[in-house]
């Protein structure tokens, strides 16, 4: 299936405001601005705009939940989440590089909408090339008068996987750890002073306490925000033309592992999973076959059976998996699958912060649990320990690192049972696969980083 061409990834970067003007970009803000906040939100929800972080929640849902209340719930902020950090995944960092200047039109419609006091973009420090491009959007726009009334600001943060997550990443903004809230940003957003249980409350910027309070704060995926400019300039109604009746929109997928090149590209929802494989990743190397795929580690295996499964929210789900963010690794006929749990659960334990004992010890005895079991070709309890953690892993979490774990690894037990008995354990085993947390894709190429396989549980790094 096919899409018109460049809808979010421009052929070429936009190298200055004027090229975004050109192309007709600059003009969703002042029709939100002269049509109202109903009139905005009324187009998302009338488009079936879904959150394009891997959460899936429809954004016109999540918009009106912030502006909703009186000012006794204190300010709104917004933030747009561009920490990308998901195994296989590389959508929102070309996405800020090529075009800076869609997803802060987006950021401004929303913080307009919400009557935000202040806005922020949120990437990973290490982002050198997508800081530099989003630093020249915001002068230029700034300069130019198109950005919202809010003043907006430019977050750098760790390189931890929890960044990403949205309680975390405003524990980050506040200049703290990413350590994730029980509440959610709808409930107990930025600077919020009201307390919640587990955490205390925090300092806002405004020096008055009788107006502060939880401090609804909206938080969107860029790739999201990037959407909701060509909403407000094409109408709801094209949009709908794209994609199926539950994944609508433009759609960037990433693929990355057992195939002849690695491939980012714009697709439309409900092209078959094994069509993405073959035109971004140029399909399996030769004589090979697709075993499993995985979308990040956030969702259940597929096997080489459903690739004709159509790539959206709802059909992937359908067949067992789930889109998440569209970042999708691919394992072949010659890979083992105990390592392939091997891989997803050490780099769970990792990243998992240990706030939450439950996924901290239950993601670290699953890993060991499978390294041992790769050892030895005897009969062990292993599988059935394994089992046990996995169902307490999720105990009391305060985000979704437990129920990652859940997942991927019950269903790699379940779609492959065979790998897991001492019977075919073999030394492809023991192989050490490397977490594919994407630093860059050139000409093909994906880079990962090195460092990944060093770190720790207590998030320091072995030395080299």
């Amino acid at each position: 299936m096919s899409i018109e061409p460049n809808l979010l990834l421009p052929t070429r970067p936009m190298a200055s405001l004027d090229d975004y003007l050109a192309t007709g970009g600059g003009r969703a803000l002042p029709a939100a601005r002269e049509r109202g906040a109903a009139w905005v939100l009324d187009q998302l929800e009338d488009a079936g705009l879904r959150g394009r972080g891997g959460g899936g929640f429809p954004t016109a849902r999540k918009w009106r939940s912030v502006a909703a209340g009186g000012p006794e719930l204190g300010d709104r902020y917004v933030v747009a989440n561009g920490a990308e950090g998901e195994p296989g995944t590389f959508k929102d960092r070309p996405l800020m590089r090529t075009n800076p200047y869609l997803v802060l039109e987006g950021l401004s419609v929303a913080a307009t909408v919400v009557h935000a006091r202040e806005a922020f973009v949120a990437v990973k420090a290490s982002f050198a090339p997508e800081i530099a491009a989003l630093e020249r959007a915001l002068r230029e726009m700034a300069e130019a008068g198109l950005l919202c009334d809010a003043p907006m600001s430019l977050v750098g943060g760790p390189e931890e996987y929890l960044f990403g997550e949205e309680k975390a990443l405003l524990e980050v903004i506040e200049g703290n750890e990413p350590m994730p809230r029980w509440l959610p940003p709808y409930l107990h957003g930025l600077y919020a002073t009201t307390p919640q249980e587990g955490w205390s409350a925090g300092v806002g910027p405004i020096e008055d306490p009788a107006t502060t309070g939880s401090n609804p704060t909206l938080v969107n995926n860029v790739e999201s925000l990037a959407n909701v400019p060509l909403i407000l300039t094409r109408g709801a109604e094209w949009y709908r033309t794209i994609g199926t009746a539950h994944t609508l929109g433009p759609l960037i997928c990433t693929v990355v592992g057992d195939v002849a090149h690695a491939g980012y590209a714009e697709i439309e929802p409900g092209t078959p999973l094994r069509e993405v494989i073959d035109q971004l990743g140029g399909g399996p190397a030769k004589g090979r076959s697709v075993k499993a795929v995985l979308s990040g580690v956030s969702n259940p295996v597929l096997t080489g059976d459903e690739l004709d499964t159509p790539v959206s929210y709802e059909d992937l789900q359908a067949a067992g998996g789930g889109l998440g963010s569209a970042g999708f690794i691919v394992f072949d006929d010659t890979r083992s699958m105990l390592s392939v749990a091997r891989m997803v659960s050490r780099f769970l334990y990792v990243e998992s912060c240990g706030q939450c004992r439950a996924c901290k010890f239950g993601t670290g005895e699953i890993t060991r649990h499978l390294d041992a079991l790769a050892a030895t070709d005897e009969e062990s309890p292993d599988i059935e320990i394994i089992g046990q953690r996995l169902r307490d892993v999720t105990n009391q979490n305060r985000c979704f690192l437990g129920e990652e774990e859940q997942r991927v690894i019950s269903s790699l037990l379940r779609r492959f049972p065979e790998e897991f008995t001492s019977e075919v354990v073999s030394v492809a085993s023991l192989e050490t696969l490397p977490i594919p947390k994407i630093v860059d894709i050139r000409d093909g190429i994906a880079l990962y980083d090195e460092a990944q396989q060093r770190k720790q549980p207590d998030w320091t790094y072995a030395p080299v």
